[in-house]
């Protein structure tokens, strides 16, 4: 009998080795030929929301990805950092709650934890991205693509054929050639995983980038030196907003270096990092975030003779087609708006149109946007640089204060709303906020904004109070 149950298990063994063995090679042979429907080069934002409508209609899709499924915004980027930015407020917090009646006898930080707590939520973001896609009925291919052709992508040492290829690479951060920068300096995907809590650091740069790094290290409290080459933070915004901003800077007690560039950087004990005016700072860290240039570079685009612009990003039509018919490309790789919300409408907008019969156009006018600096900075529309410099007669309508919170906390922040109203039908073309939940307001904002409302239907809004958002509907004067 016992010698019966055990032929008995070797057979079952046996047979579910074959079935296992049946089973990859006719998923091999079924896959080994086959040209899919759209192929989709990156597993950011953009492309799972792409691949995963054009799956949705029917469309066969294969996914490469290097890393990860989450792309930048998800693994090294949006939701890390605002992830540093929650926790790096929380020093403010308690001293504010203090002129409020709470006794916080003794309070530490530990950095060991926070970098753990971080790695687990974005593994498992990742893995929510990955079920997505396998989900979606998408097959995820991992290694890096390169062209051949313009309907084949070699991976690894297999090609991978689709009728239409999607380029959604993103971009990657860019580091100046400067004399010891590249040697010495990390970039925003080191600084959101440094091993220990830099004492002093600088930063290069006065993006969005670089001052919510400065405001985050500064919130867990290093050093922080802040070095740009224009004269206001935050280039492209709105310039009273940057003028509030710089004011924030200085009063959380950030260093700012504006109109500097850097000479040099050598390593001795510490960084030294040599000025253009000569003052050398040292530090532990030189964070660099100068900008960002589009993936481009590992595809090969040449083979195929896809055009690029002059920083290699890629040229597309309204259509997010390139010069080549079966290639298309969307998302922060083609430099149009690099915004994550913008890759996905893009990426839908691509599926409507190709696999879902539906002509449909992602809007490029009224995109809202935050840099998530402390206090935070959101707008829509246009600055009132760009207005006047489209030649339109505009309206200028402001409210600055201390939001309510501060005035028994004692904290010094500020808070300043801006209006551009065009005068000649009164739509309020531009919405501008630097201060306490700016983000969260801007997004209701921004829906006025982008339907073209009135002035006279924001003075026609009663505002909740006590709040800050009621501002924006209780301006009713202009500005001189």
């Amino acid at each position: 009998r016992k010698e019966t149950m055990k032929f008995i298990q070797i057979c079952s063994l046996f047979l579910f080795y074959i079935y296992t063995l049946c089973k990859k090679l006719y998923f091999f042979m079924k896959n080994s030929n086959k040209i899919y429907d759209l192929v989709v080069i990156g597993a950011g934002s953009g492309g799972v929301r792409a691949a995963r409508i054009s799956a949705s209609y029917g469309a066969t899709v294969a996914v490469i990805e290097e890393d990860r499924p989450g792309g930048t915004c998800v693994l090294r980027g949006c939701i890390p950092k605002k992830l540093m930015v929650y926790a790096s407020e929380f020093n403010k917090q308690m001293s504010d709650a203090k002129k409020y009646g709470w006794k916080i006898d003794e309070c530490s930080h530990d950095w060991d934890l926070l970098n753990k707590s971080l790695k687990e939520e974005l593994d498992r973001l990742a893995g929510i991205y990955d079920n997505i896609l396998k989900n979606s009925g998408c097959k995820i291919i991992k290694g890096v693509a390169n062209f051949i052709s313009p309907t084949r992508v070699k991976v690894n040492d297999n090609v991978i054929e689709g009728k239409k290829i999607l380029i959604a690479t993103g971009g990657h951060s860019w580091i100046p050639d400067i004399s010891g920068v590249k040697e010495h300096a990390i970039t925003s995907n080191e600084a959101l995983k440094l091993p220990k809590l830099p004492k002093n650091i600088s930063i290069l740069g006065s993006g969005y980038i670089a001052i919510e790094f400065a405001f985050i290290f500064r919130g867990f409290g290093s050093n922080v030196n802040l070095i740009y080459r224009s004269d206001l933070p935050l280039r492209g915004f709105d310039n009273e907003i940057r003028g509030c901003l710089e004011k924030e800077l200085l009063n959380k007690g950030i260093k700012i270096y504006p109109k500097t560039k850097i000479k040099k950087v050598s390593k001795n004990s510490k960084l030294d990092i040599e000025l253009d005016d000569g003052r050398i700072l040292s530090s532990d860290e030189l964070l660099v975030a100068t900008g960002r240039k589009a993936n481009t570079d590992n595809l090969k685009l040449e083979n195929i003779g896809v055009e690029i612009s002059h920083d290699r990003s890629i040229l597309v039509n309204e259509n997010s087609r390139t010069n080549i018919e079966t290639v298309f490309a969307i998302g922060d790789v083609t430099d149009r708006i690099n915004l994550t919300p913008v890759a996905l409408g893009e990426g839908h907008a691509f599926a409507d149109r190709e696999f879902g019969n539906k002509l449909r156009f992602f809007e490029y006018d009224n995109v809202p946007c935050a840099v998530f600096s402390q206090p935070p900075v959101s707008s829509v529309g246009l600055t009132e640089e760009e207005a006047v410099n489209q030649g339109i007669s505009c309206e200028i309508y402001t409210s600055n204060f201390k939001p309510l919170k501060n005035t028994i906390s004692g904290n010094t922040e500020k808070s300043f709303m801006k209006l551009i109203v065009r005068k000649e039908d009164n739509v309020v073309i531009g919405a501008h906020m630097i201060g306490s939940d700016a983000p969260e307001i801007m997004q209701s904002i921004a829906i006025a904004v982008k339907a073209k409302l009135k002035k006279s239907d924001f003075d026609l809004t009663v505002g909740i109070h006590p709040s800050a958002a009621e501002e924006f509907v209780t301006m009713r004067s202009q500005r001189d």
